[in-house]
């Protein structure tokens, strides 16, 4: 079993697409694991306020029709915020999409969230051992067919299950602890959820377009309006945030 310090919260959602920037939740479902290994589950269906494109609804079977009546991301936010609390945070894929994503909504809810905490992707454990995707990992780990795939309950019930089945059968490998599995899990040291900046050797450099590996610092110095630009444009709010506080500490030290 997973040895725990605090609660570890796993989570999936169910959205309007891939964007992390312009998509919307439309279910989340959160399985809240604690030390003594008593579980707690919460589901939300939510009206995304924007309609779910049909390609999307093949993948999930969530229509327009399904959330029409449902509350709006903004008005369960401080919910799903009180739900997950302090603990740390499990995802099948989550680093790269379903934690920005659910930190956007937060954004978007003007509802504050606490970022600092670890994160656990059983994804990354499963591609740097097997190569797979979480049906195979399901029936990889658990010798069971995963049900009603695309379902946000049935899938993070899944992964919770294939993260214990990993710990079992890599045991000799894997330190059985969050903080081993949130280091061994990180795939690069982000500044921002989006992924469009990270740290390299204490400093901030831009991670996509024209400027990729070139350090932010610089940039402002050289083309400041750069900055204006990503902040008018359908960036995530995440990306938004940090670009401001980098630029407000850049502002202060050159004062």
């Amino acid at each position: 079993m997973l040895h725990l310090d605090k609660p570890l919260v796993f989570l999936d959602l169910e959205t309007t697409g891939v964007n992390i920037a312009t998509d919307r939740i439309i279910e989340i479902s959160m399985l809240k694991l604690y030390p003594d290994q008593q579980q707690e589950i919460r589901t939300d269906r939510v009206n995304p306020g924007i309609p779910i494109p049909a390609e999307s609804t093949m993948i999930h079977g969530i229509s327009d029709a399904d959330v029409k009546d449902k509350p709006s991301f903004r008005k369960i936010a401080p919910e799903i915020r009180d739900f997950i609390g302090n603990a740390d945070m499990a995802g099948y894929n989550s680093n790269k999409f379903d934690i920005p994503l659910l930190i956007e909504e937060f954004l978007r809810a003007d509802v504050g969230f606490d970022t600092n905490r670890k994160y656990v992707d059983v994804m990354r454990i499963f591609t740097l051992m097997e190569k797979r995707d979480l049906q195979t990992a399901y029936r990889f780990f658990c010798n069971k067919e995963l049900v009603n795939a695309h379902s946000a309950e049935a899938d993070v019930i899944a992964t919770f299950e294939v993260l214990n089945g990993q710990l079992e059968r890599y045991g000799d490998q894997l330190e059985n602890n969050v903080s081993f599995l949130h280091e061994f899990t990180k795939d690069g040291d982000f500044v921002d959820t989006g992924r469009r900046m990270v740290f390299k050797d204490g400093k901030e450099y831009f991670n996509f377009g024209k400027y990729k590996d070139r350090m932010v610092e610089e940039i402002y110095k050289k083309e400041p309006h750069y900055f204006d630009w990503i902040l008018q444009n359908e960036f995530p709010l995440d990306t938004k945030l940090k670009l401001k506080m980098i630029r407000m500490r850049l502002q202060q030290k050159n004062k």
